[in-house]
């Protein structure tokens, strides 16, 4: 999922365990482990763009490192709070906790006005005001208070933060390497966009409420388990819808007598009423898109595999790309000695995909003077400046056709 979605799950994750004990820094240390695992992006800094590809979602979203890095993690906060640092600690957490609020923010404002900075360079002045007296009444001048937490605490806390970031993962079609690195097999049920406003707007609106509160008033687990709650039956609502997806799927391909041998479906962007469907057969895709709001049937269009285009299936670069895409996938030319490998998992944004740029996650290779194949690009969601257009379209098309 997002990386708002992750904050706010941990950060709630972290209040179940340590909230009654501290206060609202439970929040704020089970946001920093919900966020822990994805910082796994870091490797594109010294990874080439396919290495990084394969190596994210790896280990750092596996039961092995959410076991590990608690045990480390929680050991490490402890002996910071133990020591004569523990009122830097405590001013750090405020300003984690107000990046986090300024990152919701600007999250927000992305969904509703993609593209538009203004309203987060508005709340910049506004946060940093309320995190200048917040300091000045809280901590110059002051004694702070060690956290009463124990070693254990902390490392439950950071347990259950980081385990249940891969868990959340596994729901998306993209998928997690929940084994590593005993295996490299991907996890996914692909219930659930990477980003729906549904599952993680209701879980901020009841986290901050229980905020608000002091950390042995009753109102506030009342408020951090309705979030946890609400959220917990949406995603059993997308497990559901998912299976009634299916059924749709498969009673239209057999209506329409398309014999196939692996269908996959997927939820668009933002929501889980709009669902793009994959279907192979032995030489040919067919992509289809299909609204709860649909009244007509749905309309397959026929996408050529083209894998014949490339030299060897078992080139190195190749076999990683399959391994992502789990074998859906298709090669479109745009070039002389450049080809596009498009994942169809996540669909195309007309549901056709006869035009390049109309492929969700796409990858652009590049064939060497000795057959080998080169990643030189890789990219997800519409081109740069069409976030607008493709918002539309998809409005549009989650309404009914």
């Amino acid at each position: 999922m997002d990386s708002l979605t992750q904050i706010v799950l941990g950060a709630a994750a972290g209040e179940v365990v340590l909230g009654k004990k501290i206060g609202n820094r439970a929040m704020v240390w089970g946001a920093i482990g919900g966020t822990i695992p994805d910082l796994d992006v870091i490797s594109n800094l010294f990874m080439d763009d396919l290495n990084a590809l394969a190596f994210h979602r790896g280990i750092s979203h596996s039961i092995f490192f959410s076991i590990f890095g608690a045990l480390f993690f929680g050991w490490l906060i402890h002996r910071l709070y133990q020591s004569s640092l523990h009122p830097w600690i405590a001013m750090f957490t405020k300003v984690i906790a107000a990046i986090a609020i300024g990152f919701i923010v600007q999250m927000f404002f992305s969904i509703v006005v993609p593209g538009n900075w203004l309203p987060l360079i508005l709340m910049i002045p506004i946060i940093g005001f309320l995190l200048y007296r917040n300091f000045k009444r809280k901590y110059i001048g002051v004694e702070i208070d060690k956290p009463e937490a124990n070693l254990r605490d902390w490392q439950w806390l950071f347990f259950w933060s980081l385990f249940t970031h891969p868990i959340l993962d596994c729901f998306t079609m993209y998928g997690t390497q929940l084994f590593a690195p005993f295996t490299d097999y991907r996890v996914s049920w692909g219930t659930i966009s990477v980003a729906d406003p549904m599952y993680t707007l209701p879980f901020i609106l009841c986290l901050f409420t229980a905020s608000r509160f002091a950390k042995n008033d009753k109102r506030r687990r009342f408020w951090n388990f309705l979030g946890i709650g609400l959220s917990s039956l949406y995603l059993c609502f997308t497990v559901f819808n998912k299976q009634h997806i299916n059924k749709v799927f498969e009673e239209s391909l057999e209506r329409q007598g398309i014999a196939y041998n692996r269908l996959i479906t997927n939820a668009t962007i933002l929501n889980n009423l709009l669902w793009t469907g994959t279907v192979e057969s032995d030489d040919t895709y067919y992509q289809g898109q299909y609204s709860i709001f649909d009244t007509s049937d749905i309309e397959f269009t026929a996408i050529e595999k083209q894998h014949d285009r490339l030299t060897s299936l078992e080139d190195p670069t190749i076999k990683t790309l399959r391994w992502f895409s789990d074998d859906f996938f298709n090669i479109t030319p745009i070039a002389e000695n450049k080809l596009q490998f498009n994942d169809l998992r996540f669909g195309t944004f007309s549901g056709k995909g006869k035009d390049p740029d109309d492929f969700i996650f796409k990858f652009q290779l590049t064939e060497n003077s000795d057959g080998s194949y080169e990643m030189k690009d890789a990219q997800g969601g519409p081109p740069e400046g069409g976030e607008k257009e493709m918002m539309g379209l998809l409005i549009s098309r989650i309404k009914g056709r």
